[in-house]
């Protein structure tokens, strides 16, 4: 069985914590600071075996160096950015596999937000770790790949099993619903989720994860093949990623 520990880091970052309890192997994804991990770390009584790296950016990887120093995990992230990366003792391409105590991980380039980031799919634990590729109610900045790029990392982890638990790294979520409701304003799911997730912080709970098939109803980003997106945004007959350029531009001056 695999325990799944959500993390609040920083002012919005997430990390997540993946424990084998046959095993006691504990795996930690992204790491933006130590404190907080080594906190719940210490509270579960778990050690820290590995930590798995979705992109190179700051707030995901400022507390790699305390927590390795601490405990000795093994560090992995993507061969393509292992230049940008801290130390790695192991690198992964996409479509590369590797067992995290006897449970397959497939890693998948999800480039856009950057090139070389990936995720890390875990069917036994029925979760997917995106970092800032897909995320609750929207999607990374296109800070280094195209739209092109970020709409094909989309739709792959789209096609992923819908009761996938999407585990993304920021909360953003409130903000994303309200731009999403100025693309798909009837959207009566998408509106019933705004509502749930304004109940959750101001419970100050997190949003993350998210289900997949709750992001198929309600995130823009991941609906801009749909005839009915298209026709809210006059661009019926325009090609997906073009669609998901306009609604990722639309986004980066909400």
């Amino acid at each position: 069985m695999l325990t799944l520990v959500t993390i609040p880091c920083l002012s919005d970052n997430y990390a997540f914590l993946l424990h084998d309890d046959a095993t006691g192997a504990t795996a930690l994804i992204d790491a933006p600071e130590e404190a907080p991990v080594s906190t719940e770390l210490s509270a579960r009584g778990w050690g820290l075996s590995e930590i798995w790296l979705t992109h190179h950016h700051w707030d995901h990887v400022e507390g790699v160096g305390a927590l390795v120093e601490a405990t000795g995990a093994k560090v992995l992230g993507a061969r393509a950015d292992a230049h940008r990366l801290p130390d790695l003792d192991r690198s992964y391409g996409d479509g590369d596999q590797f067992q995290f105590a006897g449970h397959d991980v497939h890693v998948m380039d999800v480039s856009g937000h950057t090139v070389g980031h990936i995720a890390f799919y875990v069917p036994d634990a029925g979760c997917v770790f995106t970092g800032d590729s897909l995320m609750a109610l929207g999607c990374g900045r296109l800070f280094e790949g195209s739209a092109v790029q970020m709409w094909d990392s989309l739709s792959r982890l789209a096609a992923l099993p819908p009761d996938t638990l999407v585990c993304s790294g920021h909360e953003y979520t409130a903000a994303n619903a309200a731009f999403a409701a100025t693309i798909e304003p009837e959207n009566k799911v998408l509106q019933q989720r705004t509502e749930t997730i304004a109940a959750l912080r101001k419970k100050n709970q997190p949003t993350v994860p998210s289900r997949l098939s709750d992001e198929l109803e309600t995130n823009p980003f991941l609906r801009a093949h749909l005839s009915e997106v298209k026709a809210a945004l006059h661009m019926d007959a325009a090609p997906d990623a073009e669609v998901f350029a306009e609604i990722r531009r639309r986004k980066d001056s909400f």
